[in-house]
């Protein structure tokens, strides 16, 4: 009795959330698989939701960046954790989607990735417990190249699985529910940390912070072992190393896309900055704790508002919003170095990195929303698929040799490497106006 009750109950919240009136609707996706769908969809919300928290909790930008400088590892290993934490997840899916794409069932490759991101997170607890300087940056770094290897499994099994459970029309609503759900969480995590500040907290606390961020993998793990997914398609399932290759020619002949590769290269200066407004703070204020959860919370609190207003801009001119926000960060950081620069005694203010970080993170949201927009309107049907994995192969090369590049400028100074992502910025938004508009 209990369990159909207890079904009945998600079904109608499951109708309820998505303005379910009569018969159920499940396009895209066969009977079998409709039955199962509000179960299912919890399933995905909630171990979304916690890889989510996690991410946030174990952020590079955040949270790794001020673990690393509180144990003294060196800022050139700094400058290589947002690109190795982006690349790392796009460049396996070429090696991989083809074998994956071979099972008939995929959810337990997510399974297996989100265990394996658990240990990753784990391990960079244990490391910030127990090493310090140079020994603890490179063993971060394993770790992080660990992580961002197995976010390449989630990757590739989620749009799949998400394909065969969840109905066409319902994926954008569940993926704006996780975004809101997981924004209140980060919030929450903000103001947890600005809490325990109060206490004189040390690397302990930061340690058993990564080590609760890694049990949410595990949790999110065995929740979404639960999904009831139904043997598909194994077609399809090509060499994405080979089709890359043979992809690439498209940068020569479609000058179109290869002006939106090398504008996409160039706004990656808003990713890349973040880290260096953390160690700036950390040297001119201080290491107290409250710092970083001010950092979380500027971050959460500028997605959540600024996600929404960018979006519309977008649907109007994708261009024009990576043009406008790249001009942002690069105004930002440029006014930054000035500040440090010729204004000493703002440089000691403990509000000047929070806000610059909070609006920091609404240009990094314009250039992803742009950016993401922008692709999926300049192309239809397969030459779209083309598009995107061109593109997200070069840009995973390129993050590293950009990491390269601001290891090499941290040797000179933080701000030196700020005045020169922002002037990619510069580059960025001159080359994204040249752009033809695509909606």
């Amino acid at each position: 009795m209990s369990t159909s009750h207890h079904s009945t109950n998600l079904e109608q919240l499951y109708d309820y959330l998505n303005d379910e009136e009569d018969a159920r609707t499940c396009k895209a996706i066969d009977d079998q698989a409709c039955r199962e769908t509000p179960k299912n969809y919890f399933l995905i919300l909630i171990s979304n939701m916690l890889t989510s928290l996690g991410d946030t909790l174990s952020n590079p930008k955040t949270v790794l960046t001020w673990v690393m400088s509180y144990v003294n590892a060196p800022v050139m290993l700094i400058s290589f954790i947002v690109p190795i934490r982006e690349s790392g997840s796009m460049l396996p899916q070429l090696f991989i989607a083809h074998y994956i794409r071979k099972r008939p069932v995929r959810k337990m490759v997510w399974v297996l990735g989100s265990l394996l991101q658990f240990l990753a997170i784990a391990g960079i607890g244990f490391v910030a417990l127990s090493f310090e300087g140079r020994l603890a940056g490179w063993l971060i770094i394993a770790c992080l190249i660990a992580f961002s290897l197995s976010r390449g499994l989630c990757s590739i099994a989620f749009k799949d699985v998400l394909g065969k459970t969840i109905p066409k029309t319902k994926r954008g609503k569940l993926k704006g529910y996780t975004s809101s759900v997981s924004g209140a969480l980060v919030l929450a995590a903000g103001l947890f940390i600005l809490y325990k500040s109060k206490d004189d907290v040390g690397i302990e606390f930061y340690s058993y912070l990564i080590f609760f961020a890694a049990s949410l993998w595990l949790i999110a793990a065995l929740i979404y072992a639960n999904i009831k997914e139904y043997p598909g398609e194994t077609d399809g399932g090509k060499n994405g190393l080979k089709e890359a290759r043979d992809r690439l020619g498209l940068l020569k002949e479609d000058k179109h896309f290869r002006n939106f590769v090398i504008t996409r290269s160039l706004l990656l200066c808003s990713a890349l900055t973040a880290p260096y407004y953390v160690l700036l703070a950390q040297r001119y204020v201080g290491k107290e704790a409250y710092l970083l959860g001010l950092f979380i919370i500027a971050n959460g609190v500028a997605s959540i508002i600024s996600a929404p207003v960018w979006g519309k801009m977008a649907d109007k001119s994708s261009k024009k919003v990576m043009t406008y926000s790249a001009t942002l960060t690069a105004g930002l950081g440029l006014l930054i170095v000035a500040i440090i620069q010729f204004i000493p005694a703002w440089r000691d203010q403990n509000w000047l990195y929070p806000v610059a970080f909070f609006v920091l993170g609404i240009a990094h949201q314009g250039v992803r929303l742009g950016r993401k927009t922008y692709i999926v309107d300049m192309a239809q049907g397969n030459r779209r698929t083309d598009y995107v994995a061109v593109s997200n192969t070069l840009i995973g090369f390129i993050l590293l040799i950009t990491g390269g590049l601001s290891a090499l400028a941290s040797l000179v100074s933080v701000e030196g490497i700020i005045a020169l992502l922002s002037v990619l910025g510069i580059l960025g938004a001159l080359k994204s106006a040249t752009l033809p508009e695509v909606e």
